[in-house]
């Protein structure tokens, strides 16, 4: 099935406005929880009062993050294991984290593991910078980060396991990858991951496009026979747009 992920960063700034954005998108997005994985992915804060709304909706609740340990002398941390029985799924690896906070290839290898192991579904995010794709590098950049992320999982890990394509370039930007761009490296992860972990596994992971996705651009993406859907940034925070990109995704995989 395919995944719509709601990635809100550190937005809105209220909980009732978190809690109108839900209100907002469960509207649609309820409608089509049979045919696609909707997740949405808030800030810390607004996770409990989010997941209120969300109970026995269909749609599922994510965080932004979580450390590697399950407990322990780490100030300003959230383990996976305090995540576990009211979060699905959590992000890891996102670029703002490696850019803004030097999160490193290792430190998410560390965090999928550990979150893996807490049951959590994980959308790992890998992607190349500007300087990468205007040098041509974009397929070694994606690679290391694919291999080093996933260096501690196993075959048994698959069905839990997403990998988000998110061009750094793109992200924020208003510029989105060429679909044929997007589509290259998304085949070239699916077969990073089937060397590692094995190629039955690898169609287990699901693969996503993220990076300006939008209503108008939607289509392009998950209509590409590689791509399980996308992981959304800045269209997430407005309801009528990410439910709209749910419908537009539903109806493309409903005609598959």
């Amino acid at each position: 099935m395919p995944i719509v992920a709601a990635n809100w960063k550190m937005n809105p700034a209220s909980a009732d406005e978190a809690l109108d954005l839900v209100r907002g998108i469960l509207s649609v997005a309820r409608g089509h929880s049979d045919r696609v994985d909707v997740v949405i992915l808030p800030p810390f804060p607004w996770l409990l009062p989010v997941s209120e709304v969300l109970a026995e909706s269909g749609v599922k609740l994510g965080a932004q993050d979580c450390f590697w340990e399950t407990a322990g002398a780490y100030t300003g941390e959230v383990s996976p294991a305090m995540l576990k029985g009211w979060c699905d799924w959590v992000i890891i690896g996102h670029s703002e984290r490696r850019i803004h906070l030097g999160e490193t290839d290792e430190m998410v290898a560390k965090k999928t593991a550990a979150a893996l192991a807490c049951e959590l579904n994980v959308i790992m995010c890998v992607g190349e910078l500007a300087d990468h794709y205007d040098a041509g590098t974009s397929d070694q950049v994606v690679t290391a980060q694919v291999k080093a992320g996933i260096a501690n999982c196993s075959a048994d890990d698959s069905a839990r396991l997403v990998i988000a394509y998110e061009p750094v370039w793109a992200i924020g930007s208003g510029k989105s990858a060429d679909p044929e761009h997007a589509y290259k490296t998304m085949r070239l992860i699916r077969k990073v991951v089937g060397e590692l972990i094995g190629a039955g596994a690898a169609r287990k992971v699901r693969i996503l496009y993220g990076g300006s996705v939008n209503s108008s651009n939607v289509e392009s993406y998950v209509e590409l026979p590689l791509c399980d859907g996308c992981l959304v940034g800045g269209a997430s925070l407005d309801a009528a747009e990410f439910a709209h990109i749910v419908k537009v995704t539903a109806e493309v995989y409903g005609h598959r």
